[in-house]
């Protein structure tokens, strides 16, 4: 995992596309009317894009780690604690079954407790995505309605990873 830079817009625009394009394949709503602000993400004038490259230099994953915890449906106490945001995680399809998402959150969850943060949130809209990130050990905080859809909120403790590196290298075997 690396900060994005501007240099790297084309490869993570070609990897939102083949998710997007994976989820239409799926009949799930897709980021494609986002992908010209999501690609913006890259110039990183937050400091707050990441990617997952592989040892080859290609990017296969994505996503965006902030400090600030959208105020929705959070207690004022959950506002208070210490914690970092993922935003549009989005991993290249084609490397489905290495599971790179969980390896991102995995890194996620290092980097904020190795960062003295409590917690890590994120938020998603679809029910299927509740149940993948509860593998990942995020767990259903709240529900909430926000103008046409559903967003749930959900939260791991931040934690050191012990095998992180065993994660990272596992992503470049067949």
């Amino acid at each position: 995992m690396r900060l994005a830079t501007a240099a790297d817009a084309p490869a993570v625009e070609n990897l939102i596309l083949a998710r997007c394009a994976w989820m239409d394949g799926q009949g799930i709503p897709s980021w494609r009317e986002s992908v010209a602000d999501l690609v913006r993400q890259t110039e990183n004038a937050d400091d707050d894009m990441w990617v997952l490259e592989e040892d080859s230099g290609r990017i296969i994953g994505c996503t965006t780690v902030q400090e600030q915890t959208p105020p929705w449906e959070w207690t004022e106490r959950e506002l208070s604690e210490p914690a970092d945001y993922l935003y549009t995680t989005v991993t290249d399809p084609a490397y489905r079954r290495r599971k790179p998402g969980t390896v991102i959150a995995l890194w996620a969850v290092d980097r904020a407790a190795r960062e003295g943060k409590e917690w890590v949130r994120r938020g998603c809209h679809f029910r299927g995505l509740v149940n993948y990130y509860g593998t990942q050990g995020f767990t259903l905080v709240h529900v909430v309605r926000r103008t046409n859809s559903r967003v749930y909120l959900m939260a791991r403790r931040a934690e050191p990873i012990v095998d992180l590196d065993q994660k990272f290298k596992a992503l470049g075997q067949l």
